[in-house]
């Protein structure tokens, strides 16, 4: 099993401050110990207001890096492209001075684009300081989707990348095809941190914690593997 710690605030805002104050400790302890820090985000409105937050402190963002925990295989200036949403919100200010790592390439395909994905990723220190994971209805994590096409060997494989391409749903949207970390990659952190919002999405998790398949609810990976040091923070 991960070694999990929950942290349940009372208000978005609440979460929003916590994130902040945990994400400026661990870069800062990786920059103090390496001399660089790596952060892998993901989209969604969760972490949002904390990247906007983080985007005007000074922590030595020159000896940053900021990769993609998954994106959807479209342009970068497509509007549901999660790297178009970390420069909107992170990449500004202070943090212009970051490195950026993207997942993206000009490859037709994810499947076709995941190797030259892979050597990018190769070059990150590792372990990454802090993954930042959110969780969608359907207990997918990063981009591993229930029953995806490619999520056997997203849990398995050790490489820290994976093409992924789901089953079509309200969750995914019609954009299928992604490129996300591995469960091996989601392992490669000091820290991850899984945000959740919603009694549905609570809901969701706790039935995560149960004992069952891994191709139904994909976060049951992450909750079970004891490799993981992993805080989850949730809100109304």
């Amino acid at each position: 099993m991960a070694q999990v710690t929950e942290r349940f605030f009372d208000s978005k805002d609440q979460m929003t401050e916590a994130l902040a104050q945990l994400l400026q400790v661990e870069l800062a302890s990786g920059i103090e110990q390496d001399g660089e820090a790596v952060l892998m985000v993901s989209g969604g409105s969760s972490p949002a207001p904390a990247y906007k937050y983080l985007s005007s402190v000074d922590l030595g963002w020159d000896k940053i890096t900021v990769a993609m925990v998954d994106e959807r295989w479209v342009e970068p200036n497509h509007e549901k492209s999660n790297e178009a949403f970390i420069r909107t919100t992170l990449l500004q200010n202070e943090a212009e001075n970051a490195r950026f790592v993207t997942m993206k390439n000009g490859a037709e395909s994810a499947e076709k684009g995941q190797q030259d994905c892979e050597q990018s990723y190769q070059t990150l220190k590792r372990p990454f300081d802090v993954t930042i994971l959110g969780m969608g209805p359907d207990g997918h994590t990063a981009s591993l989707f229930p029953h995806a096409e490619g999520l056997e060997n997203a849990l398995k494989t050790e490489a820290l990348t994976c093409a992924i391409n789901a089953q079509q749903s309200e969750v995914t949207g019609s954009i299928t095809e992604r490129m996300s970390l591995s469960l091996s990659g989601i392992v490669s952190s000091k820290t991850a941190v899984l945000l959740i919002s919603g009694e549905e999405k609570k809901r969701v998790y706790e039935q995560a914690k149960l004992a069952g398949s891994e191709y139904d609810i994909p976060l049951r990976a992450v909750l079970n593997h004891p490799g993981i040091n992993l805080t989850v923070f949730w809100c109304p």
